[in-house]
């Protein structure tokens, strides 16, 4: 048997190419095989014509199958007993002659004579089982029998598959299919065609499924491998030229067994190129099946678009979405085609509602009640175990194989479909999260897994179109509307990326880099939900929390990451109005992540425009510094991440210009807050100042950035910096005082600055004089102290500090 090397039973090799005998598989084992003994009995008991007991031995000679040999004595008694059985001992009968048909290595043509002539007595409706079927069509497979016994054999088969019920024909479709299988191998062409019309024609309307499909397809790839290899060339023309030359919708033929059968015709072909080379007609029956395939999917693709990618309620939509699958699936397994467009847009079809069919399960959860969840739960795992979920990466492979060859109307389509398609997961996979996030954990699990495959998928695609588009064939507009499409899109599927991918670090590297004029940034930034939409629960019947929205926040992470790129390109006034509130919302975000990359977008916005500054510009800096501040201080040591509030800080004292009042108010805020966590920390523990020693604390923290700043900060203000330093400085108890006096030291001696460094001097020895003076009183004490001590006072009160300028 033609590539069949596994077992010599034909249906078992279908059932195992398809991954469908694992059920059958299951059953069998439970089954207790027979031993040696026990087959020799029930032989000997058949020879022995015990009919009461003869349906209990042949049931054992069956269980045997996989390991028994029947000999020609053997098949001689079968015969005998066929004459004389009852219909029931039929089904056995028939599978112990194909037994013996399948392992000998020259079948008797006169048993075989013989066992035809007994069985073209009996009436179809007697003779029809799975068993029977497959039996016939074996006889007509073997080479050395006369072509009329062959032409009996497959006129008797094709009454009985025409007599049989489809609901009986689909029950056993492995052996009905082999049977049809041995039969459109054999040399003769009798009832050739209409064998293949009445195969194309088992499947109703809902019938079927991707397993099935994947039996056709292996199913004439044997067949047609054999039809070459045995050089039945008249049988093969026939076969293919006038089985599916004269197929037509009106037939009522299932369309995915006609593309199926075809993407077997192909393959076999596709190994024998070499030897087809030689002969015309090998073009001509590759091209006829080729033109049969881009009809069928030309006209479903038609549909499709014609009712939405994800229409599921139209006439035939059942039908179409086999199809869909079955086109998925045969693709990868053939390279006979060459940039055709229906079928690169199939795929993309498929990809998006079969293999991902993400929108439609969203739509199905959205739509059930609370007590059906586990419908869903059960299509789901069903979907993550099923060939069409195992295949998507090969899928994908092909699509983006067939997106170079494919023409630019087609492109757009399936990019368009793409970007789509991720605007309906975020918002679909949003919504489900908030909804089932801690009620139903385990479904919205399985929707992640499949998600995140999706992503992989959309990632792979996306690569391809950079590939492809970001060059000077395309218009400058062309391609900023691809780049804005794929940051949007990749801002939607942000969440399911768990992973460093390579192919998504080349595409954003590409996208982000083309992302330099004003127009792309600001269309960028609009695509970005606003401030009501973030604050907003997608589903009104569930408790929203917006910082627990971990779908949503992932997207804005997107955004906060990409912006700060392409900042110097982003008018003010769109800053202002989308960005500012997006990005002081998510610095209270509990995450230090989010929270970190909304400071950096602030800093990003504060170090813009050094050199060439507008006026709008400046003053939108100096009004936002001002909520910043509030924003970022009142978050502390809580939410608000310190090195996020640090950046923040240096950039805008680096670049407002000088004496801005912002830097000011950030100066006091600064020590403000700090004399407050001090207060609190040196209050409650007298200690604390050893904890400054290892890891810093938030107090100490905040104490170092004011110590950086005076090295930064600019001349006008660091006067106003240096005095309320002074005063936080004189007030912490005496060790924590060393402390930060000896930074300061170490600071001021590494100093290149020779404008600030000599002030820097005279007032470190003054801060050092006064905090030697000062004692381990409390409060109370300090205060009446400070009364007393007018030099001190002048340096701890900015608005009296004529003496300690000149101290300073």
């Amino acid at each position: 048997m033609s590539r069949q090397t596994e077992t010599p039973f034909l249906e078992e090799w279908l059932s195992i190419r398809c991954g469908i005998n694992a059920a059958a598989a299951a059953a069998a084992a439970t089954i207790t095989k027979p031993t040696a003994r026990a087959i020799v009995q029930a032989w000997t008991a058949l020879r022995d014509s015990l009919q009461s007991q003869q349906q209990q031995h042949l049931q054992t000679l069956v269980n045997s199958q996989s390991s028994l040999h029947v000999a020609e004595p053997q098949a001689k008694l079968l015969l005998t007993l066929l004459q004389s059985s009852p219909t029931s001992s039929f089904p056995p009968l028939f599978t112990l002659l194909y037994t013996w048909l399948r392992k000998s290595p020259n079948p008797n043509s006169n048993i075989i004579d013989s066992a035809v002539e007994i069985l073209s007595h009996f009436h179809p409706d007697d003779t029809f089982s799975p068993e029977g079927v497959l039996l016939l069509g074996a006889f007509s497979f073997v080479p050395s029998v006369s072509e009329k016994t062959k032409t009996r054999c497959l006129d008797m088969m094709l009454k009985v598959l025409l007599a049989a019920e489809k609901g009986k024909l689909l029950g056993e479709l492995p052996r009905v299919l082999a049977g049809i299988g041995y039969a459109l191998s054999c040399s003769v062409t009798v009832c050739c065609v209409e064998m293949l019309d009445l195969l194309f024609r088992i499947w109703g309307k809902g019938d079927g499924c991707v397993a099935h499909g994947l039996m056709v397809l292996y199913l004439f790839d044997w067949v047609v491998s054999n039809l070459i290899g045995f050089g039945y060339s008249d049988k093969n023309r026939v076969l293919v030229q006038e089985g599916f030359g004269s197929f037509k919708e009106k037939s009522h033929a299932s369309l995915f067994v006609v593309f199926m059968a075809g993407v077997g015709v192909l393959r076999a072909l596709e190994r024998r190129g070499v030897r087809l080379s030689e002969h015309v007609s090998g073009m001509r029956i590759k091209d006829c099946v080729v033109g049969r395939i881009e009809g069928i999917v030309g006209d479903l693709v038609s549909r499709r678009l014609r009712f939405g990618y994800d229409d599921n309620e139209s006439n035939g939509a059942e039908e179409d979405r086999i199809l869909l699958q079955c086109v998925s699936i045969g693709l990868a397994r053939t390279v006979a085609f060459s940039g055709h467009s229906s079928l690169f847009v199939c795929l993309g079809l498929a990809l998006l509602t079969e293999i991902f069919p993400l929108p439609r399960l969203y739509r199905s959860v959205f739509e059930s009640s609370c007590d059906s969840g586990g419908v869903e739960l059960r299509e789901i795992r069903e979907h993550l175990d099923g060939v069409l979920f195992k295949e998507a990466g090969g899928v994908t492979g092909v699509l983006c194989s067939q997106y170079v060859l494919a023409d630019e109307e087609s492109k757009n389509v399936v990019e368009n479909l793409m970007w789509e398609y991720c605007r309906d997961v975020y918002f679909g996979h949003r919504r489900v999260a908030v909804m089932l996030k801690g009620k139903k954990d385990e479904l919205l699990e399985g929707l992640e897994k499949l998600a995140e495959s999706a992503f992989l998928m959309v990632v792979v695609f996306a690569l391809a179109v950079t590939k492809h588009k970001l060059n000077s064939n395309f218009a400058q507009e062309i391609q900023m509307d691809v780049l804005l499409k794929i940051l949007v899109s990749f801002s939607c599927v942000e969440y399911f990326r768990h992973v460093r991918l390579p192919e998504y670090m080349e595409t954003i590297r590409k996208v982000v880099a083309g992302i330099k004029n004003e127009d792309a940034c600001t269309s960028f930034v609009n695509s970005m939900p606003s401030y009501a939409d973030l604050t907003s629960s997608p589903d009104q019947k569930t408790n929203y929390l917006w910082s627990k929205d971990e779908v949503q926040t992932a997207r804005i992470l997107f955004y906060l990451r990409v912006i700060p790129t392409s900042i110097e390109c982003l008018p003010s006034l769109v800053f202002r109005n989308m960005v500012a509130p997006t990005m002081f919302l998510y610095m209270e975000h509990p995450n230090g992540k989010v929270a970190r990359a909304s400071h950096s977008v602030f800093m990003a916005f504060m170090t813009m425009g050094k050199d060439s500054e507008k006026n709008d510009e400046v003053s939108l800096k100096e009004q936002l510094v001002f909520h910043y501040m509030q924003r970022s201080l009142l978050g502390y040591p809580g939410i608000t991440p310190f090195e996020g509030m640090a950046s923040g800080v240096v950039g805008m004292v680096q670049h407002l210009p000088a004496g801005s009042p912002a830097i000011f108010y950030c100066v006091h805020s600064l020590v403000e807050k700090a004399n407050q966590l001090c207060s609190e920390v040196f209050t409650n523990e007298a200690d604390a100042w050893k904890k400054w020693q290892g890891e810093p604390e938030p107090s100490k923290k905040l104490l170092d950035l004011l110590l950086r700043l005076v090295f930064l900060i600019d001349i006008q203000v660091l006067p106003d910096l240096m005095k309320l330093l002074a005063q936080l400085i004189t007030k912490l108890p005496r060790d924590a005082q060393n402390i930060v006096l000896n930074e300061l030291y170490s600071q001021v001696a590494d100093s290149d600055d020779v404008v600030r460094k000599p002030t820097l001097v005279s007032w470190l020895q003054s801060l050092s004089y006064l905090c030697t003076k000062a004692t381990n009183q409390n409060a109370a004490n300090r205060k009446s102290e400070s009364e007393d001590n007018p030099t001190l006072s002048s340096i701890a009160d900015p608005y009296n500090s004529g003496r300690a300028t000149a101290r300073l």
